[in-house]
């Protein structure tokens, strides 16, 4: 049977596309959202730290699976290799209604001024595609805001000197510091600089009909047993559902868009839960697959038009592919500090983000997560056994005496770091699928050794007997905070959206998703990605309300 035509399309029911869906039918517009995945909830995998893990190579509880995804990835001597997703190097995104949202660490960090002007703050990059943002801080302030109050966060920024303007305070008091926070609390007050509580998409009272959060260890890379994580399958996704203008397609695949005879987009192509290939038409097409899948739907998406793909006139989609270079450093204490106090991350410092000397960028420094014994297996110092009677009683001594301090460094985008689609492996439905090769800028290194001798001496202060720094390779980055592969921009010859999202040369195709960062920050990227979401939403309907019908 045939789909009725609707207003919108968004593809990806993640950070970005949850928050448009609901932007568009509360205007009035009819919506399809479409998910890959179906919904989830903590029952489906409970306590499983093997599977539930998201930074294990033994997959990720929420999809995709390893039966019908797979994808190429190009080594730096040229070979190739098919990888799964319960392989690290498939640099996975969640398959879920929520996607990431729903088993996210859920830090919500606004970027800095300088975020959005980092050509303007540290000048040329040599080899980098180092840009500024199209739009600014204060051009997105007001979308940061509405995902604190409607999507929840707890937090409190009086504390931190650095952190750019707000008009408004966060919704919910910030979380309370476990024992490992208060202890690194002093010695970074010794030192001078200034920690204050992280920002959380977690509810720290009751909120918006949901409870408070019980902080569980198991949180980071789980669901949320009572719902207390603030993530888009809990918040905007039913406010959308319950406008009666927007219909969920759960466990549907779309391959590419339907391009007529005129060059015109009009919808999506798409494998239903049945496998059987469908047609959904459109007004207005939205993608938010991921800064992975976006592109990859782009480029499989050709015609006379779009020999290249949708938006690749000028080779741009799926170039500047970044992640973070996460660094940092581990400490070894004669006491237990662990007090099983979840999510065990709640106090970080803004002091490197930036203008630190000979360094472009910089990012925060935070307390870790809580390790569960399985990741804990794989922080030992250099040169210790990593098996055998030795390693079994490390892991005994010094599970709830170890501390880490970690942040994501900003790192510096890079042409030939892209995404394309493979000529010759194909999914389970028989679409091209991702191929991922490049590596990071050499510029990455020295922030990441900078920021990992500053997380060492932090240690050192606070008592650490023993520490030990860890530094990112120099290899292809992309995993979970995977960015800039649609970067927005001004010019079509050096971007692919505008400052809006919209596609340049397609009146009717927006990208909301991480793929628009021209820079990626050195902070978690959730929050920044919802407030896209919130703009590309609010420019779409205020254009439709307008009588704008983007053709």
């Amino acid at each position: 049977m045939r789909n009725n035509h609707v207003n919108a399309v968004v593809v990806g029911a993640g950070a970005g596309g949850g928050v448009v869906a609901k932007e568009l039918s509360t205007a009035g517009l009819s919506v399809v959202l479409f998910e890959r995945g179906d919904w989830v909830s903590f029952e489906d995998h409970d306590n499983d730290e093997l599977l539930s893990q998201r930074t294990t190579v033994l997959g990720n509880a929420f999809g995709p699976d390893d039966d019908r995804y797979r994808r190429v990835v190009v080594g730096g001597d040229g070979s190739t290799e098919i990888v799964y997703p319960s392989d690290g190097a498939y640099s996975n995104i969640a398959a879920c209604v929520g996607s990431g949202t729903v088993s996210y660490g859920a830090m919500a960090w606004r970027f800095m001024a300088e975020d959005f002007r980092m050509k303007s703050t540290y000048g040329t990059v040599e080899g980098s595609t180092l840009e500024d943002w199209p739009v600014s801080y204060d051009d997105l302030e007001h979308c940061y805001e509405k995902a604190e109050w409607e999507i929840g966060v707890a937090g409190d920024s009086s504390l931190n000197p650095f952190a750019a303007p707000r008009k408004k305070h966060y919704p919910m008091p910030p979380f309370s510091y476990n024992r490992e926070a208060t202890m690194l609390e002093s010695a970074m007050k010794r030192m001078g600089l200034h920690p204050f509580p992280i920002p959380m998409l977690r509810n720290s009272v009751p909120y918006s009909g949901r409870p408070a959060c019980v902080r569980r260890r198991t949180c980071c890379g789980f669901a949320c047993p009572i719902n207390a994580k603030c993530g888009t399958h809990n918040t905007v996704i039913p406010a959308a559902l319950s406008t009666g203008n927007c219909e969920l397609r759960t466990r549907c695949v779309v391959g590419s868009l339907i391009i007529d005879a005129s060059g015109r987009i009009t919808g999506v192509e798409y494998f239903d839960r049945e496998n059987t290939k469908q047609e959904q038409t459109a007004d207005v097409i939205v993608v938010a697959a991921s800064a992975t899948e976006t592109p990859r739907l782009l480029l499989n998406s050709t015609s006379k038009h779009f020999p290249s793909g949708v938006g690749n006139r000028y080779d741009w989609v799926g170039r500047n592919l970044q992640g973070h270079a996460y660094t940092g450093a581990f400490g070894l204490f004669e006491e237990d500090i662990f007090d099983d106090v979840g999510p065990g991350a709640t106090l970080a410092i803004s002091d490197f983000s930036h203008h630190n000397p000979g360094i472009v960028g910089g990012g925060i420094l935070a307390n870790e997560f809580t390790r569960l014994p399985y990741l804990f297996s794989n922080i030992r110092p250099p040169g210790s056994p990593l098996w055998g009677e030795e390693h079994k009683e490390f892991q005994r001594k010094y599970f709830r005496r170890n501390v880490q301090v970690v942040g994501p460094i900003q790192e510096m985008p890079f042409f030939d770091s892209r995404v394309q689609v493979d000529p010759a492996v194909r999914d389970s439905w028989g679409i091209p699928v991702v191929r991922l090769s490049g590596h990071r800028h050499p510029k990455d290194a020295e922030g990441t050794e900078f920021l990992s001798r500053k997380a060492e001496a932090i240690l050192k202060e606070a008592g650490a007997f023993q520490t030990w720094r860890h530094l990112p390779g120099s290899g292809l980055s992309g995993g979970q905070h995977q960015a800039g592969t649609c970067r927005m921009g001004e010019d079509p010859q050096t971007s692919v959206t505008d400052r809006f999202g919209r596609v340049h040369d397609t009146p009717n195709v927006f990208v909301s998703d991480a793929s628009l960062h021209v820079t990626n920050g050195g902070f978690n990227p959730a929050l920044t990605i919802m407030a896209l979401g919130y703009r590309v939403g609010e420019h779409i309907a205020g254009e439709w309300q307008k009588g704008n019908r983007f053709k």
